[in-house]
């Protein structure tokens, strides 16, 4: 979990299509019901899940008897309100873990409330720097009734909306930029190394960037283009730009100042106002 600090999204919040998220009470008859026939229930919700999200996603099972998994698995959490206070009373026994291919992360779990359904939280990436949060408000998880076909909508209208946002934040502030990447705006960073970075903030970009070269990192998400061959480099983001635009989502290529870009790209597009929203300060 990361840290604490105010919660942003207090409990008890009404969602649409009759999932709602509800305020835990400290003792259930689920305490001890993590046999056989809850696993199955848990699996079985998370694999239906899975197919009403927008994108490509998949699920596993983790079970009682992967202790550590489960452990490290708790402390990614990302979550200061709903499911911090549940983990707090009840330690995580069993988890499903919906993946998606562009490393973005859900987990489901026990809800001990007393009532049906199950909870569902971000998980934050590996591989990311402390200061890479730093005032980035978590993207807290909410409560679902026993019914995934009609919770799907609730997850990708409310907790995936939020969290792709908020990912894609703390990974463009891992790469040291100023304006991070939008559903339909790839800022492209220069790094030190010759390299090109970006986290992009949409699968379609995402599908885009591996056409043209870039290489996704497996733990932190972020997709990068390698700088040893600079013509090769200078062909990619001439490529990129067109492809991109076609799907309504721009291009903008941000680099320290003193440097420049290739002659042979085309000139980066200039960058759009950042969000004038401020999130709340937050630590990691």
């Amino acid at each position: 979990m990361r840290l604490t600090a105010t919660a942003a999204h207090p409990p008890g919040n009404a969602a649409p299509d009759g999932c709602r998220t509800a305020t835990l009470t400290p003792t259930s008859p689920k305490d001890t019901m993590h046999d056989h026939d809850t696993s199955e229930r848990l699996a079985s919700y998370a694999d239906v899940l899975v197919g009403g999200l927008p994108g490509t996603w998949t699920s596993s099972h983790l079970q009682p008897d992967e202790k550590d998994d489960l452990a490290e698995l708790a402390d990614r959490i990302w979550d200061l309100d709903l499911i911090a206070a549940s983990l707090a009373e009840h330690p995580l026994q069993q988890a499903a873990v919906l993946s998606r291919q562009d490393g973005a992360q859900l987990v489901l779990l026990d809800r001990h409330d007393g009532r049906d359904g199950f909870l569902i939280a971000a998980i934050a990436p590996r591989a990311l720097p402390d200061e890479a949060y730093h005032a980035v408000p978590e993207p807290n998880g909410i409560a679902l009734a026993d019914d995934p076909f009609l919770c799907a909508e609730q997850v990708a209208g409310d907790l995936l909306a939020r969290y792709d946002s908020t990912l894609a934040q703390v990974r463009h502030n891992a790469l040291g930029g100023t304006q991070p990447s939008q559903p339909d705006r790839v800022v492209l960073i220069w790094q030190p190394d010759g390299s090109i970075a970006t986290a992009s903030a949409d699968d379609r970009a995402g599908a885009g960037l591996l056409a043209h070269d870039f290489v996704q990192d497996p733990q932190s998400g972020i997709y990068r283009l390698s700088g040893d061959d600079t013509q090769a480099q200078a062909r990619a983001l001439r490529e990129i730009g067109p492809r991109l635009d076609a799907l309504g989502i721009g291009t903008a290529l941000q680099h320290p100042a003193g440097r420049t870009a290739p002659t042979a790209a085309a000139p980066p597009v200039p960058p759009v106002p950042a969000n004038p929203r401020t999130p709340a300060t937050r630590s990691r």
